[in-house]
C-alpha cells in the first residue's frame, strides 16, 4: 500500500482508491524538495500497486497547487552557488517531478484530479497530468513560469497543446495570465465543474466510479489514447486491434457480455 515517507503528502487507500492529497496549506500547497520526492515515490508505488484501480490528487486547504516553492529558489540563489551548482540542483529536482509526472501518465489506471483555489505553475502542471479533472467554480489558473522568468517544466509543453492547441497553449505560456474555471472548462483543460461546497462529494462519486469499471479496460484505453498521439492511423488501428484481443481473454470481458444480454449492470472484478 502506497504511504509517504514525509508529511508533505497525505496518502489514504479505501475501496482501491487511492487519495493522494498535497500538504503544505500554509504554503498553498507548492511544491518543494520534499514533496517532489514523495510524488516520485507514491506515485512509483500506485502505478504498481494492482489493488489500487484510480488515483485521486487533491490539495489541503483552500488551494490545489501554487507551483513551486519561490521561497525555496530564494534561499538557493541567496547562497550564491555558481552556475553548474544551480544547474546541478533544478537538474536533480525535475528528474524527480518528470518521473512523477511519467508515472501518472503512464500507469494503467484513471488519475483523477480535484482542484481547488490556486491551479498555478507546477500545479497547473500536476493537474494537465491527470486523465480527467473535476474542478471547483472558484478556481483560477496560470501557468505563470513566464514571470519568474524560466520556461515550463512537468510536461505542460508536451500536454497544454494537445489539450487547447498551439496557439491557445502559447497565450497561457508566454503571457502567463490567470483566468477563471468557465475558461478552463470551455478550453478543455477540466472536465467539469462544480460548487466549491461541492467537489470533494463528487470527486468521491467519480472515484468510485471509475474504481468499480473495468480495470484492464480502462488500462488498454489511457494507453491507447496517450499513444495516439505519436502514432499514424494504421499503427494505431493496429494498436486497438491488440488492445481489444486482450480485453476479450478478460473475466470482466466475459461479465460484461452477459450482463448486457441480461439486462443488468455490469459487476466488474478487474480480473
Amino acid at each position: 500500500m502506497a504511504s509517504s515517507p514525509n508529511d508533505t503528502l497525505v496518502v489514504e487507500t479505501t475501496d482501491a482508491i487511492c487519495r493522494i492529497t498535497l500538504n503544505r496549506p500554509k504554503s498553498l500547497n507548492a511544491i518543494n524538495p520534499d514533496m517532489a520526492r514523495a510524488l516520485k515515490q507514491v506515485a512509483a508505488e500506485i502505478k504498481a500497486d494492482k489493488a489500487v484501480r484510480v488515483a485521486v490528487i487533491q490539495g489541503a486547504g483552500d488551494h490545489f497547487m501554487a507551483g513551486g516553492d519561490v521561497k525555496g529558489f530564494k534561499a538557493l540563489l541567496d547562497e550564491n552557488p555558481d552556475e553548474a551548482a544551480i544547474r546541478a540542483h533544478f537538474d536533480e529536482m525535475l528528474t524527480i517531478v518528470h518521473g512523477f509526472i511519467a508515472d501518472f501518465r503512464q500507469m494503467p489506471k484513471p488519475v483523477l484530479g480535484s482542484v481547488q483555489g490556486a491551479v498555478a505553475g507546477a500545479g497547473f502542471s500536476l493537474m494537465l497530468a491527470c486523465d480527467m479533472v473535476l474542478a471547483a467554480d472558484d478556481s483560477f489558473y496560470t501557468l505563470a513560469y513566464c514571470h519568474l522568468g524560466t520556461a515550463p517544466d512537468a510536461g505542460s509543453t508536451f500536454a497544454l497543446p494537445r489539450t487547447v492547441g498551439l496557439k491557445k497553449a502559447s497565450e497561457i505560456a508566454l503571457l502567463g495570465d490567470r483566468f477563471d474555471a468557465a475558461e478552463a472548462f470551455r478550453c478543455g483543460l477540466v472536465n467539469r465543474l462544480v460548487p466549491a461546497s461541492e467537489l470533494q462529494a463528487e470527486t468521491d462519486k467519480l472515484a468510485k466510479r471509475l474504481a468499480e469499471g473495468p480495470v484492464r479496460a480502462y488500462a488498454e484505453t489511457k494507453a491507447l489514447l496517450n499513444g495516439s498521439l505519436t502514432r499514424s492511423l494504421e499503427e494505431q488501428l493496429a494498436a486497438e486491434t491488440a488492445a481489444f484481443a486482450n480485453c476479450t481473454v478478460t473475466e470482466d470481458f466475459k461479465e460484461g457480455v452477459t450482463a448486457f444480454v441480461e439486462k443488468r449492470p455490469p459487476r466488474f472484478t478487474g480480473s
